[in-house]
């Protein structure tokens, strides 16, 4: 069943690879994204462009209005739009750790406000909102991220409960790790706001940890989601959830098994500092 589909963060990663495989799956679809020059490829594939910033209200609304007056119809939205802030939380500025809910969870939120009304009258829509495992489980230095991934996790359990009235599913994804800009950007700022000061030595080795990670084997490529997403959106009942990639269902089955302290043990490992030589 095809139809008109909004991805946001369309312009590179799980949004993009989201927007090529919606496309061949035969729906119409908006991608939406502020970098729009870097959607160009899927613009050439067949997708409509926007230009769309999850933390301006009026880029948002355009949007939105822009896909009813043309297409008549939202049957899909995929909030993917979303980046990792890190550092520890005595240090982020209370300004960053605002930005970091303005694009993980109020973007998302104004965005599901907006299409609500056109879903509710045609009685149908799935809302595939991009979680993260970070939605189930803590990390050092990633508290303002986790934060609003648990966020959007309860957000949402409680809106798929408003909804089901009009024949609107809500979906969560919750991917591992993802071969993207994601790492690069998460290291960026946990360098920035913590490699110095009372946390410094501990960020350090955590920030090696995480670019050794992300150059292992475990990070899966983008179109692992973006298939479980499509597979999600085509289903006669699609489940709530669904882990994907990276090994995101041994994460959650580790957190299910193991305590509090046993599992904090277990993700303190990557941030030891290197012994000095005595």
């Amino acid at each position: 069943m095809a139809g008109t589909a909004l991805v946001t963060g369309a312009s590179s990663g799980i949004g993009e690879e989201t927007a090529t495989r919606l496309l061949r799956a035969g729906y119409t679809v908006y991608s939406g994204a502020r970098r729009v020059e870097r959607m160009k490829p899927l613009e050439a594939a067949g997708a409509h462009l926007l230009a769309l910033d999850v933390t301006d209200d009026a880029s948002m609304v355009a949007a939105v209005e822009t896909i009813l007056r043309e297409a008549g119809r939202i049957d899909v939205l995929v909030n993917n739009a979303g980046y990792g802030s890190y550092g520890a939380l005595e240090d982020v500025p209370l300004n960053e750790a605002r930005r970091q809910f303005d694009v993980n969870v109020f973007g998302l939120a104004r965005l599901t406000q907006l299409v609500l009304p056109a879903m509710r009258k045609q009685r149908s829509g799935r809302i595939v909102n991009v979680s993260s495992i970070g939605g189930k489980i803590g990390e050092p230095f990633g508290s303002w991220y986790h934060a609003t991934k648990f966020a959007v996790e309860g957000l949402s359990d409680s809106l798929r409960m408003e909804v089901r009235q009009f024949g609107i599913d809500v979906i969560v994804i919750q991917p591992g790790a993802i071969i993207s800009e994601w790492n690069n950007i998460a290291r960026e700022g946990l360098i920035k706001y913590s490699g110095r000061g009372g946390y410094g030595a501990s960020v350090n080795a955590y920030a090696k940890f995480m670019e050794k990670a992300d150059g292992g084997p475990l990070p899966s490529p983008p179109g692992v989601v973006a298939k479980t997403i499509v597979a999600a959106v085509a289903a006669r009942k699609p489940r709530t959830r669904y882990a994907t990639g990276g090994g995101a269902r041994m994460v959650l089955l580790t957190r299910k098994l193991l305590s509090d302290r046993l599992f904090d043990a277990l993700m303190l490992m990557g941030a030891r500092p290197p012994k000095r030589p005595s």
